[in-house]
């Protein structure tokens, strides 16, 4: 298969030329290569063409919850919005949290997934044992929910977050939210509200000070014991003190930010309600600010997108207690982190490195995440002359909303192939499932 006249984003330079692809890799870069006989030949006509996102962060609800969403259902989604390969959370039913877990989510996921595929290894108050026993390649990090979780997934022992920290020798990804300051700020909006608390409490609920104290914390167990931690979902100004800028490749800890806290802020809650609550909660503008800055900084290293769908059903329930956190992303992710180099707030280079390549840098991803001769040929192809626009009745997600529906972007996904095959040709989705395990480099 041959892509030409494309714009070729990579590595911190757009260049003009052709991709050679053959037996699922990428033979050749170059100019005005000469298709092999027999070839497949997709004329770019001036379109930029980027290596696929990785998605650090997903929750795509299988085993257990697959009345949200499923591998099949929830990747197909992603690979329509240009996200190759994805790394999926453990928060399940039951959840990930033993060798043997893992490798049923490994059998589930062969053959279904439209993009790559990796599973992390879920921490609890009583799994430290499992933890050890992983092997190289069976995970691609530990996850460790330091704040507020669902079943029994909430690690509050000091013990065992010093022994986990100590420990491990995987990458440690980290949802920082300190659970007494959410439950007593919760205690003090009932006293007022009973069960009628509003949406627009969600970011003071799960306040600034909550955060803090988490994600400090967390730093702090890393640096104490020479952890290599990856703290999730950022979201607010303070927080960005905690780390360092600088290249991904030199740092022990690194700093995700989510394309929703990067996109919206708190004045959207009386528009959208239950639809955009997720945890940790979407904040004020100035708090989006900083994040932004801290992603032109390298201070925020990745960009995510903590896609977790639920129904509609769900997230109209009668109270803001009752109606559950998480939006479903993955379809429009790519396009909303590139509203962002259309207002300026980064260059296309720079967009590029935060969803592509410092993902694949840090979590140690084997020949995916670059343009490269050699590498999987995991390819987006994207229109920046004609826009795209988000509609309930267009997603892929198996929840058949959006929390952008009528937004309207300046971009549209015109392509996507997986392993050397077309997936998305930019008004459907084609072929079959051509989603592999992704292989780490440790």
């Amino acid at each position: 298969m041959l892509i030409t006249n494309a714009r070729i984003v990579n590595e911190g330079r757009i260049t003009e030329g052709d991709v050679l692809v053959n037996a699922g890799r990428i033979q050749r870069i170059g100019g005005s290569i000469k298709a092999p006989s027999a070839s497949v030949v997709h004329d770019a006509q001036g379109k930029l063409l980027l290596p696929g996102m990785v998605d650090d962060q997903v929750h795509f609800r299988e085993p257990g919850l697959m009345h949200k969403g499923d591998f099949y259902s929830e990747s197909r989604a992603a690979a329509a919005g240009g996200i190759t390969s994805f790394m999926e959370m453990p928060n399940t039913r039951p959840p990930t949290t033993t060798r043997e877990a893992l490798a049923d989510k490994y059998q589930r996921a062969a053959g279904r997934t439209w993009a790559n595929h990796a599973f992390y290894m879920g921490t609890t108050n009583d799994n430290l044992e499992d933890v050890k026993a992983l092997r190289p390649g069976e995970a691609c990090g530990v996850k460790v929910f330091m704040g507020a979780s669902t079943g029994n997934m909430l690690v509050d022992d000091p013990k065992v977050l010093e022994a986990i920290f100590s420990s491990t020798p995987y990458l440690v990804a980290t949802h920082c939210e300190d659970t007494p300051m959410i439950s007593a700020n919760e205690a003090r909006w009932r006293e007022r509200y009973g069960e009628q608390v509003p949406i627009t409490a969600h970011p003071k609920i799960r306040s600034h000070e909550a955060c803090y104290a988490s994600s400090s914390m967390a730093v702090g167990l890393a640096k104490k014991h020479g952890t290599r931690l990856h703290v999730l979902h950022l979201t607010t100004a303070r927080e960005m003190s905690l780390f360092s800028a600088g290249p991904v490749e030199n740092k022990q800890i690194t700093a995700e930010a989510c394309i929703h806290h990067l996109s919206m802020d708190e004045s959207l809650y009386p528009a959208l309600g239950n639809r955009i609550k997720c945890n940790p909660a979407i904040k004020s503008a100035d708090d989006r600010k900083a994040l932004l800055q801290a992603l032109r900084e390298d201070r925020i290293d990745i960009i995510a997108t903590d896609h977790a769908p639920h129904t509609l059903e769900e997230k109209s329930a009668e109270s803001y207690f009752k109606a559950p956190a998480g939006l479903p992303l993955v379809q429009h992710a790519l396009v909303m982190a590139l509203e962002l180099v259309r207002q300026g707030e980064l260059s296309l280079e720079q967009m590029v490195h935060k969803v592509c390549h410092a993902p694949a840098i840090r979590y140690q991803v084997a020949e995916r995440g670059y343009l490269r001769e050699g590498y999987w040929a995991d390819l987006v192809l994207v229109d920046d002359q004609h826009g795209s626009e988000a509609r309930d009745e267009s997603s892929l997600y198996k929840c058949g909303w959006t929390p952008l529906h009528g937004q309207r972007f300046s971009h549209r996904i015109a392509g996507t192939w997986v392993n050397g095959i077309q997936v998305w040709d930019g008004t459907g989705i084609v072929g079959v499932p051509q989603g592999r395990r992704i292989d780490f480099e440790h």
